[in-house]
Order: C-alpha cells, then structure tokens, then sequence
C-alpha cells in the first residue's frame, strides 16, 4: 500500500474508490428492509407455504402494479445480503424460481415471539435518523447530545412529547427483551438456580420479567421503574410492579437485574446505581448478585458482525441519548468502584454478554 504522497497503483485506486462507495450506500440494505417490513413480504412469503416466485410476490403486495418492476430490484438486494434466498421451484412442469425465508427473515415474521422488526423500525425511524447528520455540529457545540443540538431536547423529553415515537422505543426494548430472555432462559437456566426473588431495573412495562416469572413460578419478580412509566400496570401471581427511583433505593432481593440501563449513563451515575443495587442485595441474610446485560467491547473480536454491531451500537447511542459501550476493563473498574468483589462474565447474547457482579 502506498504511502501518503506516494501515488497508488490503478489496482489500489480501485479498491479504495470501491470501498468509499459501499460505505456510502451501505444505507440502501436498511432502507431496503425497511421497505420490506412495510409491505409485510416475509409474512407473505412464509403465509404462502412455499418459495413465492417473483410474479407471485408482485400480485400479493399492496402496491401500485405499474411499479412493480422495482420488486425484483430491493429483492435482489435482500437476497445478496441473505435475508432471502432464491430457490428452485417446480409449477405445472414449469421450472421456476422462488424466494423463501433465511434465519434472519424468520426473525422478522410478526406472529414470531422473537420478532425484532419493531426495534428495526424504531432504529430507522425520522427522529434517530435524524440526530444522526448533526454529529459533527455538536462536537463543536455546547449539548449533551446529537439529537438535543437537532432537536433542541433530549430523546426522553421528545418522547414524552411524540406518543408515536415512545411507542415505537418501548415496542422496540420489549421485543428485545423477548429475544434475550428466550435465549438466557434457554441456554443460561443456572442463572437464577435457587433464586427467590429478583428485581427487574428499569424494566419498563415488564416484559423480561414476565418471562422470567413465568419461567421460575416460586420466584418473586418486580419491576422497578418511574411512576409514571409503571402507572396502570397490574402485576399477576409472582409478578409486581413498583414505582421509584433507582437511584434513591431498590427494593431488597437477592438479585438485582440490569438489562440495558448501564451503558445510558456515565461512569459516575452507574457508580451510583450499582452501590444502590450493592444495598439490596445486602440486606437479607444471604449475599445475592446483579446480573448485568449489557456489550461488552473486544469480545469476539475475530467476528465482524459482532465487533461492527458493538461500534455501530456505541455511535448510535453516543448520538441519541450521551450513552456509552464498554469494555471488559472499563466494566471491571466500575466494578471496583462500587465496592464490588468479583464478576463473571457469559458471552452467550451474541453481540452483548451477561455480566453476574458479586459483593
């Protein structure tokens, strides 16, 4: 490779300008998606039974037929990135083919208890999207945040003022949370092994509790979250809500679960949050735990999707709400700080990790 200065090989020339342009259009396989979601092609698909030809997937699709000579082209762009797969099909003895579903497009079918297509939708929607061209104008500028130098406010108090966009963001967290407690609940079931109670922080409207409750039926599940986000909600059987503030108390119990709330704050407020949880596992008889979920950076890092997701991720919540990745040491010194002893630390999420911190 050629030196500053130094003038490169036509070759080289071209492999560079090939690599600016998939980065600028890298975009168009979200967008592509995206579009896919709209028109509901994965559920068509699978409601069909059978790979769907080209022809056939045009007829199924509510647009505007004169159009449909751009179908093959995002498809074409789904299939490429293997979302879709095209297949050979046999009608009438006429060879034909067909696109059906991928691992991944199963992920977003609607009637799938692990659907994430609402966390897609919420990712690219107008108000994240747009926060996103005002990164530069705010290192340079005096807010706390991209989408406050955008907007004028911070993401919570925008969603507080747009109904549609709070409901797509807690569409979006609990369908993740559908995911991970499915996987945890599946491949982690020593995690809660002999655990009577659990308090869920920051659980919102309770859907990772839910699954865990209904997993371990002896245990006692509550949510803790701010009144007004709990007000309303009606616990069942082993399952209570309770209003307040994480950082003036959390209810005792023997653990303390932490799904995605670290990584919004800085060092100095999980600090803060992880001595309260310290406190309400202290206070039985016995020592609990707090179980964190949360990316753990440098993990897997011989994986591309995996380190491209947990540095996109960082960006993406570096813009939106001042938030932070972190990395195993960055972790442990938090750790340390709060007066904690000793952590372990699972990769069993895929991009992020389960994190048990001891007293």
């Amino acid at each position: 490779m050629a030196l500053p200065g130094e003038e490169e090989s036509t070759h080289e020339l071209v492999i560079a300008h090939a690599q600016v342009w998939n980065h600028i259009y890298k975009f168009i396989l979200p967008i592509s998606l995206k579009c896919a979601i709209e028109l509901n092609i994965p559920d068509i698909i699978k409601n069909h039974g059978k790979p769907m030809t080209l022809a056939e997937l045009i007829s199924a699709l509510p647009i505007n037929k004169a159009k449909s000579h751009c179908v093959h082209r995002i498809m074409r762009v789904l299939v490429h990135s293997k979302f879709f797969i095209k297949v050979d099909t046999k009608d009438e003895n006429k060879q034909n083919e067909g696109y059906w579903l991928t691992p991944s497009s199963n992920l977003l079918l609607k009637d799938s208890p692990l659907c994430v297509a609402p966390f897609l939708l919420a990712v690219l929607d107008p108000n994240l999207m747009g926060s996103c061209y005002s990164i530069s104008e705010w290192l340079a500028d005096d807010h706390a945040t991209p989408f406050e130098t955008a907007y004028g406010f911070m993401f919570w108090e925008k969603a507080k003022r747009a109904n549609s966009l709070n409901e797509l963001f807690n569409e979006a967290m609990a369908c993740d949370s559908r995911f991970v407690s499915h996987v945890m609940l599946k491949d982690c079931e020593k995690l809660f092994e002999g655990v009577e109670s659990l308090v869920d922080v920051g659980g919102g409207t309770g859907t990772m509790a839910k699954a865990i409750a209904d997993a371990f039926p002896e245990m006692k599940c509550t949510v803790l979250d701010l009144p007004h986000v709990v007000s309303g909600l009606e616990g069942f059987g082993n399952l209570n809500y309770v209003g307040g503030d994480m950082f003036a108390e959390i209810p005792t119990t023997d653990v303390v679960l932490l799904k995605w709330i670290l990584h919004d704050w800085n060092d100095k407020n999980c600090i803060k949050i992880l001595k309260k949880c310290k406190d309400a596992i202290l206070r039985k008889e016995r020592r609990g735990k707090v179980v964190i979920i949360e990316i753990v950076l440098g993990y897997n890092e011989e994986n591309d999707t995996v380190k491209e997701d947990q540095l996109f991720f960082d960006i993406a919540i570096m813009v939106d709400i001042n938030g932070k990745e972190r990395s195993e040491r960055e972790w442990e010194k938090l750790f340390i700080d709060a007066g904690f002893s000793s952590y372990k630390i699972t990769h069993a999420l895929g991009v992020r990790s389960i994190i048990e911190v001891y007293p």
